[in-house]
């Protein structure tokens, strides 16, 4: 009897050791992407206007990295906030942790180099070696073409500067071990010939990381087979509100949709004369920033629509507001 208890203790101790050597390798070799590349960005007057729009209309940095007016529809971006970072992504929005955007005026990264910044959004990876919560979409703009990493960069450097010191994320147990493990070497891809609607419509779709947004998940993980159909819950202080389903489904998604329908639901919002309604306490809002996506071009738009026209088709009905009193 005492021979199987001393096994039974000897093989405990063992896992005990092999799970302790596992975390200290996650918590002190991880993440591993490499170093930050030696890099300088010509500041040429394409890669800004570039940058700016893909910043701002698709890749939507400033969506996170600014403040957002929620007593208004669609968030509204507030002025003198652009790039000043320091929104929340915590518990109550069902995050892991406590993360906050980070300052990307010259205030919070006029210290890093260009190499840096590009290994952050490519990798997420950050100055100091440590590992960046994907709530910003590290995975999918390490897909995107250099080029268009190198114009985001450019028009970042051309920010005015805003003096907001941001807190350092806290992750949750076990989050703050995970963590370590997600970020991965970019693999980059070049931007399809835009006459291919469908090849260039599923970089502009990665590019937006629309899947992020509209593909429900459960504890963390996209659910398979729920790919685009929405149902991602954002647990806002108004209530919660629910991504629209955007797979090709006729009932439940935008199967019925005309390519024309799609392009004016964006457009709409780009009407000089539109100005984002004041929202009562207990309604509808949503989390889209309709503003933003507005300043789409039309043939971004258009290819975006082609390839989800091509995605698999999926039931899923999506009640998409729950208020809160």
């Amino acid at each position: 009897m005492k021979k199987v208890v001393k096994v039974i203790l000897a093989v405990v101790a063992v896992l005990f050791i092999g799970v302790i050597g596992f975390i200290t390798y996650i918590k002190t070799a991880l993440p591993n992407v490499g170093p930050a590349p030696d890099l300088k960005v010509e500041l040429t007057e394409a890669r800004i206007k570039r940058g700016e729009y893909l910043a701002n209309a698709v890749s939507v940095c400033m969506d996170c990295h600014s403040s957002r007016d929620w007593s208004k529809y669609s968030g509204p971006l507030m002025q003198g906030t652009l790039g000043a970072g320091g929104e929340i992504f915590n518990q109550e929005f069902g995050f892991p942790g406590v993360f906050y955007s980070k300052n990307i005026t010259p205030y919070g990264i006029g210290n890093w180099t260009d190499g840096e910044v590009f290994r952050a959004i490519t990798a997420g990876v950050s100055k100091d070696g440590s590992a960046l919560f994907p709530v910003m979409p590290h995975p999918n703009y390490g897909q995107m073409d250099k080029e268009d990493i190198y114009s985001i960069i450019a028009y970042l450097r051309t920010l005015k500067e805003v003096k907001k010191d941001i807190p350092a994320s806290v992750p949750d147990f076990p989050m703050n071990i995970i963590l370590n493990t997600i970020p991965k070497p970019a693999s980059f891809k070049q931007i399809p010939d835009k006459k291919n609607l469908e090849l260039y419509g599923a970089y502009v779709f990665n590019a937006a990381a629309c899947a992020e947004c509209h593909t429900k998940t459960e504890k963390g993980e996209k659910i398979a087979g729920m790919e685009l159909a929405g149902g991602f819950e954002f647990k806002m202080p108004f209530g919660i509100v629910r991504s629209p389903n955007i797979t090709p489904d006729a009932e439940t998604g935008i199967g019925g949709w005309s390519e024309q329908a799609f392009i004016n639901r964006f457009k709409v919002y780009a009407d000089s004369s539109y100005s984002s309604p004041i929202v009562e306490k207990g309604k509808f809002n949503t989390v889209m920033p309709w503003l933003m996506y507005s300043k789409m071009e039309e043939e971004d738009l258009r290819a975006l629509f082609t390839y989800l026209k091509t995605v698999k088709p999926v039931v899923n009905r999506v009640e998409r507001f729950t208020s809160v009193n």
